[in-house]
Formats: structure tokens, C-alpha cells, sequence
């Protein structure tokens, strides 16, 4: 067997690795389950169908639950973030001129990378409080307005759209927005969470893994796509367009955002859960009905012309949809959704130091053998 410089490449003892690392278990976690053939996700015994229901902090409480020096339950963590908001907006200062010439995702590390490791608060609570202050911040200066300090009293969600908006929101978009933090909050070992728990373990401390987490969720492969969806839904423009528009995007082998999963086989359930979060915010007319169709006609599409590969909704549609309706500009989505997955990137960190391993995984090496000197697995 020769490499791609026609050397003889090394014959190792070690089974080939699979591209993707798919099917490899690099980790055991009590946190979460996603269950691809059977469209499921399982956060510590629950479904998601049943946690959509939940506050964010009730589900912070159940995925911290034994991680945390002392037992938190749900008002407890409302209080304790509501305190953690308004330490991190005191931490703005010089440094939010100095995210203007970022892309929105960017400006969000530069803040997070301003909160030591050495920090006397809770790391789990402030790396929480401190997305959506920051997130916030970020938005509003980018229109010309001045940054809105956090109301303690108000809960993650509801504060969230305070400092966004400047006024306290109505109750439907803000059962919007805490669904959607709930939806994204945990999502197995993906490549965000992975990333956070390999730095984890090299006792590196929380911020630097989940700011790690966050470079990760950056790529437009994991969590840079609700955006385009909205994209795709203008390029469409109205319903007479729909089935020529997604016809000619196939024939060119363009892929449909929002559409597909890595892991799901089925529909994923996290666009079931933003579906009907979605009809309440539009009473399902307007864009919903729109996007609804666009949908079908997507699906339809795509099992006739791939009908061997599972090709279905998948949560970066009806994300798109919430956000936007809920007031969020396309460019802030990642920081939104790092926003809600903090939760599962802290709860995996406190779970990794746990364990006091370093994760040290092995490599094939496939390069040229030194010249008499047999290569030997590692």
C-alpha cells in the first residue's frame, strides 16, 4: 500500500478509524442521549417532548444536579444568575468598542475571553448569565444604542429580550425563547461539547473550555446554519416560486438549509418541539405559513430524489423562525443558540473534572516510514 507521495505506507496493529469518529464512544456521560434511529433526545431520563415544558433554570438545575458544590434547584438558579447578569454586564467596560469590527460570533469570544479562570463567582453561573448580557450588548451597539443593564428579578429568558429590545416582551415570545434555550441545552457529544470537555480535561478551567466550545459552534458545519435558512426562505420569495426554486437548487446540488442531520435518521425532534413554538408566535399564518410549505415541498423533493438517504427537517429551520420573530437579527443566531447550549457545555465541563482523566486520544499514522525502521502503533 502506497500514500499519496507513492511511499510505502506503514503497516499498523490498529483498526481503521472510522471518518467523522462516527460510532466511536469517546466518552460516558448521565447527561444526555441522542438516539439517531429513532428520533430521540433524552436529557437525564427525560425526553425532550416533556422538558420543552420546563423553565431554562429548571433544566440548568437537572443537568447540574451532582456537579455543583452545593444543590441548586430552580429558584435558586434564577436568583443566582440574575446576580451573575449583572456581574457580567460590570465587565463590559473598554472591551465591547472593541468587539466593532468582529463578526457577531467573534465579539462574543473576545467578551467571554475577558472572564478569568480565576474569577471568585461560580464559573457554571456566570458563563451562563454572561452569553446572553454579552449577546445583547453586542446587538444593540451595532444599531447605535447603548448596551440595557440585566433586571435580577426577571429570568434568563425574559431578561434576555429586555436588554435586546429595551422593554420587557410579551409572554408568547418569551415562552418562545425559553423553549428554544431548553431545545438546544444538551445535544449528546457533538463536536462543540466534545471540544469543551478534551480542554476540560486538561483541568484548563471552565471558561477556556466552553469559550473552546464556542470556536467550535462557530463552524457552519454545527452551528452557523439558521441564518441561511431565512436566506433560503427570501431567495424563494412567495409560494408560486417554491417547487421551481428547490428543483433548480437540487439539479445544482446545493444543499437545503435546514434539512438533514448527521445523526438523526428520522425527524428531529427538536424541530417538532420549535414548530409549535413557532405556530403560537404566528397563529400560523404569515411566514410560518410560508415556511410550512416550503417544508413540504422540501421533503417531498427530497425523497424522490434521494430517496436512499433520510433527508429531514432538522432544528436549524424553525430556529430560524423563532429567532427571528422573537426579534433576533440572523448575523446574533449562533450567540443564541451558544446562549442555550452553555448549559450543556458547563454541565459537561463540571461532569469531565469529575473524572480527572486527560482525554488522550491515538492517531493511524499513515505518513512514509523512516527508512529501515519499522512504524509500530502507538
Amino acid at each position: 500500500m502506497t500514500n499519496v507521495h507513492g511511499s510505502a505506507t506503514p503497516a499498523l496493529a490498529i483498526d481503521h478509524t472510522p471518518a467523522g469518529l462516527d460510532n466511536v464512544v469517546a466518552a460516558e456521560t448521565l447527561l444526555s442521549h441522542v438516539d439517531g434511529l429513532a428520533g430521540r433526545l433524552i436529557l437525564r431520563g427525560y425526553d425532550l417532548d416533556r422538558l420543552a415544558h420546563w423553565s431554562f433554570e429548571a433544566v440548568l438545575a437537572l443537568l447540574w444536579d451532582g456537579f455543583t458544590p452545593e444543590a441548586l434547584d430552580e429558584t435558586t438558579i434564577r436568583a443566582q444568575l440574575g446576580a451573575a447578569r449583572q456581574h457580567a454586564f460590570s465587565l463590559l467596560g473598554d472591551l465591547l468598542p472593541a468587539t466593532d469590527a468582529l463578526a457577531s460570533v467573534e465579539a462574543l469570544r473576545l467578551l467571554l475571553s475577558a472572564l478569568a479562570d480565576t474569577e471568585e463567582q461560580a464559573h457554571h453561573l456566570l458563563a451562563v448569565a454572561a452569553v446572553p448580557v454579552f449577546t445583547a450588548a453586542i446587538i444593540r451597539r451595532r444599531k447605535g444604542e447603548a448596551p440595557v443593564a440585566p433586571d435580577a428579578r426577571l429570568g434568563l429568558a425574559a431578561d434576555f429580550l429586555r436588554m435586546l429590545h429595551g422593554v420587557e416582551v410579551d409572554a408568547t415570545k418569551l415562552r418562545a425563547l425559553d423553549t428554544y434555550l431548553v431545545t438546544v441545552a444538551d445535544h449528546g457529544l457533538n463536536a462543540s461539547t466534545f471540544t469543551a470537555r478534551v480542554i476540560a480535561s486538561t483541568k484548563a478551567g471552565l471558561f477556556s473550555s466552553v469559550i473552546g466550545g464556542l470556536c467550535a459552534l462557530k463552524g457552519p458545519l454545527h452551528g452557523g446554519a439558521p441564518g441561511p435558512v431565512l436566506d433560503m426562505l427570501d431567495a424563494i420569495g412567495e409560494e408560486s416560486r417554491i417547487h421551481p426554486w428547490l428543483t433548480e437548487a437540487l439539479s445544482r446540488g446545493e444543499r437545503l438549509m435546514g434539512f438533514g442531520h448527521r445523526i438523526y435518521r428520522v425527524r428531529d425532534p427538536r424541530a417538532d418541539v420549535l414548530k409549535h413554538a413557532v405556530a403560537k408566535l404566528r397563529d400560523g399564518g404569515g411566514r410560518i405559513r410560508f415556511a410550512e410549505a416550503v417544508e413540504a415541498e422540501a421533503l417531498a423533493l427530497l425523497a424522490e430524489k434521494k430517496p436512499l438517504r433520510p433527508l429531514q427537517t432538522n432544528v436549524e429551520f424553525y430556529t430560524a423562525l423563532v429567532l427571528e420573530a422573537v426579534g433576533f437579527p440572523r448575523d446574533s443566531f449562533t450567540n443564541v443558540f451558544a446562549a442555550g447550549r452553555m448549559a450543556g457545555w458547563t454541565a459537561h465541563v463540571l461532569e469531565q473534572e469529575q473524572t480527572g482523566r486527560l482525554i488522550r486520544p491515538q492517531s493511524r499514522y499513515i505518513g512514509p516510514a523512516p527508512e529501515g525502521a519499522p512504524v509500530a502503533a502507538e
